[in-house]
């Protein structure tokens, strides 16, 4: 339609460029044509942005580069393709023959300085599209993240070994997870499974899935907390909502998850019994670190390790769900079905081949109510579970949940979240009845009674900003069945000031907890002052910190401790910590370390007991290795993983660093050689290649970006390169003199057009000193010149004048000799 439309509009429709610099003065002629124009660019009335073109006497446009982008809404990806489609000189008017991206007419107007592109596009009314759209042409690849987690106490060592693999097959994802690990309730034994091995297909906001795998809520808002085992490897199909290929889908959020040590120790994350996590802490309240753990929502269970003796347990819930607004979709729901089986295991699979099956859903009720169910058929019994997400007010959030599961118990769980402007107050509430008869029969043990025990746990949180140094918390905790009954409170006050010039953080806090094994099961009671401050070297920290509370065997326990903390730059290390304590039993010391190599990142730590000496230590290590289009490559740098491109950096610098980074948040950063650089599944996108720090090099990368469109899995191989540069200035001149006005001036770094003067400016290779010469499309002469020759200023080469007589090669002329020393 749309090419019909210009064959009957005609050539008449057309005010030309020449008719409309008739009415121009002689001298401003001279520079309209031929030369680099600043002008606006709009794509089908939508401004893709500020661009530089030059214009020639025979309708004819060139687009050099864009300058300003800042303000457009059209995609990066767009705009490089017109970028590379008018990078040639193309007519302006109708398009009548090889008319690229479906291009209908190009119009350029002097009065607004405005370059028009109108594409079929233009006349469709198609509706805005919902969800973003799979590769083309599919995509191939396979990305391997290998994870290695140790604690070793005594020597009893404890921990997981994991390798997590996704691999695209057009636009299939297939995907695997296998482990080994060996943890504190049964050393003797070093278990292995394979957890999943499946494909999937993405079709808008609907999965398909197949093979093994373990069932989850996927693209769920909420799923309602069960009571009892979680479902296990489970051979079958499943199907459900997702938010992968959804325009402006929410990203992940986390709660907190809060212990309170009475010494120093580690904290290990468990999920489903596998160690998927561990964290040195110190004495007090404190939250852990969850941005390393997986997203979605479900439970994990806390152990907490104190002088090589565990000391309490606990359950928490990690909640990182997407965001849903979308009144037009209220349902979403996952469906499985299939028969519980274990692949290449040899852990302990009770209920292997019984029949298991679930459902979850969740309903948007109103913009602000969510409401969720499900039910589930695990180990022969039957789980049920609701759930309601409420946004009372703005600043005020309700979670609720109940659930019920077969001869295990029920319980329910409320959790209230109110923000207002000089902080946050948090409500939380659970109480289950679990009856543990089941157990007690498939472990052949016979109770007399119930063997109903009751669980409750409440909580209530406060932090208040006091003024803009000072902030404020309480904390009051109560718990009964969980073996730290009582209640606790947790009172405390943060101070950020100066102190010898040095920002310097203050933290006093009274505290009053339940008992453990660790303070004699008698009450823990104490106070802590603690001070971090910042040295004056960059990254240099020290902390301190003076108390009192309860000992292992229930008396006073004075003590202190002073930590150093230091950034380097050896080798693989990035940050050094020390750690030196006192307490009535004697001294302990401890230490961390983080590093990251292109191979690997992670980081270790030790700990010895002042009360026994006992060493504890730990070790995290991640990496990931990407093949793809026939290459293969590993990377050290802690990175999420969707899809990936792997890039060589050939350079004429030695040891410089690079940054990769695009529009959705992804970056790495690159040395020469092999890189991995992540980037987003399933979306369309562009990544932009600068060099890291604030150094400036004459340099230029080419190309400057990549674009990509990757589905989940999917590998890339591209090479970029490095190239030391010049400055050249100077002027073209034809054969007799006259300056050569409109040349495309060209070289290996970057390109330009001389002025009406002949005058150009280029960026240009030193290992290549040679320009091209081009004229309307037609090549005009070869340029190479001995630096030597040229007056040199730091990194800008004066050439003066440059003869360019037409010949296919020839030897640039200097008109103005530089001065002998």
């Amino acid at each position: 339609m749309a090419s019909a439309w210009a064959d009957a509009q005609g050539p008449s429709t057309h005010l030309g460029v020449l008719t409309q610099a008739q009415g121009l003065p002689q001298e401003f002629t001279e520079h309209f044509f031929d030369v680099p124009l600043a002008v606006r660019v709009d794509l089908d009335g939508r401004y893709l942005g500020d661009a530089l073109v030059v214009l020639s006497r025979d309708e004819q446009v060139q687009l050099l580069d864009f300058t300003d982008t800042f303000e457009s809404q059209v995609a990066d990806t767009e705009r490089s393709r017109w970028r590379e489609q008018l990078s040639e000189p193309r007519s302006l008017g109708n398009c009548l023959s090889s008319c690229p991206q479906g291009l209908v007419a190009l119009h350029y107007s002097l009065v607004n300085s405005q370059l028009s592109i109108l594409t079929a596009a233009a006349e469709r009314s198609d509706q805005p599209r919902l969800y973003h759209q799979l590769p083309e042409r599919g995509s191939h690849g396979l990305l391997l993240r290998n994870q290695l987690n140790l604690v070793d106490a005594d020597n009893d060592t404890t921990g997981r070994y994991a390798v997590q693999g996704q691999s695209s097959f057009g636009n299939w994802t297939a995907l695997g997870e296998a482990q080994f690990d060996r943890n504190s309730d049964n050393l003797e034994q070093t278990r292995h499974r394979v957890d999943q091995l499946y494909g999937e297909r993405l079709h808008d906001n609907h999965f398909f899935r197949l093979g093994y795998f373990t069932p989850g809520a996927q693209g769920l808002t909420r799923q309602p907390r069960l009571l009892g085992n979680h479902p296990d490897t489970t051979r079958g199909f499943m199907l459900g909502s997702s938010d992968s290929l959804a325009l402006n889908n929410g990203q992940a959020s986390a709660t907190p998850i809060y212990v309170t040590p009475n010494r120093s120790g580690i904290a290990e994350i468990y999920r489903n019994g596998v160690l998927i996590n561990s964290q040195a802490v110190q004495a007090g309240l404190q939250a852990l670190d969850t941005r390393v753990l997986p997203g979605g929502i479900y439970e994990v269970e806390v152990r907490l390790i104190e002088d090589n003796q565990e000391t309490s347990r606990t359950e928490a819930f990690i909640y990182k769900p997407s965001n849903w607004s979308n009144a037009e979709s209220p349902w979403r729901y996952n469906i499985y079905l299939g028969q519980q089986s274990s692949l290449w295991s040899n852990w302990d699979q009770t209920y292997d081949d019984s029949f298991t099956a679930g459902a979850f859903t969740n309903y948007l009720a109103h913009p602000r109510v969510v409401l969720g169910l499900s039910t589930q058929r695990i180990d022969e019994l039957m789980q049920y579970g609701g759930s309601l997400d409420w946004d009372v007010l703005d600043p005020l959030k309700l979670y609720a949940s109940v659930f019920h599961t077969e001869d295990n118990g029920n319980g329910y769980d409320l959790q209230g979240i109110y923000n207002y402007a000089l902080g946050s107050l948090v409500f939380s509430h659970s109480r289950s009845w679990l009856d543990s008869r089941r157990v007690d029969e498939v472990m052949d043990t016979v109770y007399a009674g119930t063997r109903v025990q009751e669980v409750r746990q409440s909580a209530l949180s406060l932090s208040h900003r006091v003024d803009r140094q000072s902030t404020a918390t309480l904390r009051l905790s109560h718990s009964s069945g969980t073996g730290a009954d009582g209640t606790g409170v947790d009172l405390g006050w943060g101070y950020f000031g100066k102190l010898l010039n040095s920002d310097t953080s203050w933290r006093l806090s009274l505290f009053d907890r339940p008992g453990t094994s660790s303070s004699g099961n008698a009450r823990n009671r104490g106070v802590s002052l603690s001070m971090s401050m910042s040295l004056g070297g960059p990254g240099q920290r020290i902390s301190a910190t003076l108390g009192s509370r309860t000992s292992r065997d229930g008396e006073r326990d004075q003590n202190a401790s002073l930590t150093y903390q230091q950034d380097v730059d050896y080798g693989a290390l990035r940050s050094l910590a020390g750690t030196v304590s006192l307490d009535s039993y004697g001294t302990g010391f401890g230490g961390n370390a983080l590093f990251e190599s292109p191979l690997v990142h992670g980081d270790a730590y030790a700990q010895s007991s002042s009360y026994n000496g006992e060493l504890t230590a730990g070790l995290n290590l991640d990496s990931v290795v990407a093949v793809g289009a026939g290459k293969v490559a590993m990377s050290g740098q802690y990175l999420p993983h969707e899809a990936g491109l792997i890039v060589d950096v050939e350079s004429d610098l030695q040891g410089v660093r690079m940054r990769a980074d695009d529009h959705r948040g992804y970056g790495a950063v690159l040395r020469p050689g092999r890189n991995v650089i992540p980037v987003a599944a399933y979306k369309a996108g562009q990544v932009h290649f600068d060099f890291d720090g604030h150094d400036a090099h004459a340099a230029v990368i080419q190309p400057s970006s990549l674009e990509y469109h990757l589905n989940r899995g999917g590998v890339e191989y591209h090479r970029i390169r490095v190239m030391q540069t010049l400055t050249v200035i100077g002027r073209l001149v034809d054969a007799k003199g006259q300056p050569l006005r409109g040349a495309l001036v060209i070289n290996h770094a970057s390109r330009s057009v001389s002025e009406a003067d002949g005058f150009f400016a280029i960026e240009m290779s030193e290992s290549t000193p040679t320009l091209e010469i081009r004229r309307a499309g037609d090549a005009l002469c070869l340029l190479s010149f001995d630096q030597g020759r040229f007056a040199r200023e730091n990194d800008v080469l004066l050439v003066g004048d440059l003869t360019c007589a037409g010949a296919n090669v020839a030897r640039a002329e200097l008109k103005q000799m530089k001065e002998e020393a």
